[in-house]
């Protein structure tokens, strides 16, 4: 793809301001990670929160690591000049700043940028729809003997069933939707597919919210660390509500069901589904607005346009 025009740097760090800010940021991650790390060591799993690391491939060491972002250099240090020099996508300037090295990023990496800057435009356009009911989940075990999870079902398989057969299944999201059993595909009113991503995202779904954090992360050192981090806590806020409302009993996780089979269930996870939403469309802005850098002018404004017919 085409490289937009040199990008100067908008901020230098003195090594006072950044070194304190990739302390602070390693010490946050870690603690963010110790449990899964703790549980890593002796051989533990935790059906709630693996799957940030299972499913996004999520590595401590990878969110430990600071990045200023793009358009942020940091200058060197009183030991030399800052460790990132030696990062992959970053160089170092004449008078020894180093900052992340745009057009050799955006060589390797310009088309996901692009495709990740379309469809978070896309999906930021739309309004939020809040009526899914976190059903997804119902649907991956519907008529199914076996599950995702070594967890028992709340209400047992029958009336699990019953629950996915008397309520309208609308998934949007394709990385929901590709795990439901066969039985439950034809049930849904939408039939997703990777194609179809960028046009039917929309911003009230857990999934497109929680996907922040996939964005961030295959971003990388784009994207400055408050903001992976931002998007990673977010994950697992999420991710605690679309397993209290799923089919599973999470008793001996010491966690209470949002029972979305009942009319205060479902007020409740609407209600929090809408504040997700509020958290998510903020970090979506601001990853909108790293790829924007990226891009610079022009080719944004040209990604937009292109996305722009598929809203729905």
């Amino acid at each position: 793809m085409r490289i937009s025009e040199t990008h100067a740097l908008n901020t230098v760090l003195p090594s006072v301001s950044w070194i304190p800010l990739a302390r602070a940021h390693a010490d946050r991650a870690d603690e963010m990670t110790a449990g899964h790390r703790a549980r890593k060591a002796k051989g533990e799993k935790h059906a709630i929160e693996d799957f940030l690391y299972d499913y996004y491939g999520t590595r401590p060491a990878q969110l430990r690591r600071w990045h200023p972002g793009v358009g942020t250099g940091l200058a060197a240090a009183p030991g030399g000049l800052a460790e990132h020099s030696a990062w992959k996508w970053y160089k170092t300037h004449p008078d020894g700043v180093v900052a992340l090295d745009i057009e050799a990023y955006m060589h390797a990496r310009g088309e996901s940028v692009r495709y990740i800057h379309g469809l978070l435009t896309a999906t930021a356009s739309r309004p939020a729809f809040s009526g899914c009911f976190g059903l997804h989940e119902w649907a991956m075990v519907y008529r199914q003997p076996e599950t995702r999870h070594s967890l028992p079902l709340r209400l047992g398989q029958a009336e699990t069933d019953k629950v996915v057969e008397q309520h309208p299944i609308r998934c949007t999201h394709f990385d929901a939707f590709r795990f439901f059993t066969p039985e439950a595909v034809g049930l849904n009113r939408l039939q997703p597919t990777r194609a179809t991503q960028v046009d039917l995202d929309q911003p009230g779904c857990l999934h497109a919210a929680m996907d922040c954090h996939k964005w961030a992360t295959k971003l990388g050192p784009a994207v400055p660390g408050a903001l992976a981090l931002d998007c990673f806590a977010l994950a697992g806020d999420i991710r605690l509500l679309d397993m209290q409302a799923s089919p599973y009993d999470l008793s001996s996780y010491g966690e209470a069901p949002v029972k979305i089979e009942t009319a205060e269930g479902k007020a409740e996870y609407v209600a929090r589904q809408r504040e997700f939403a509020r958290r998510a469309a903020a970090l979506r802005g601001r990853l909108i607005r790293v790829c924007d850098e990226l891009l610079g002018p022009a080719l944004a404004a040209e990604n937009r346009e292109a996305v722009a017919p598929n809203n729905i």
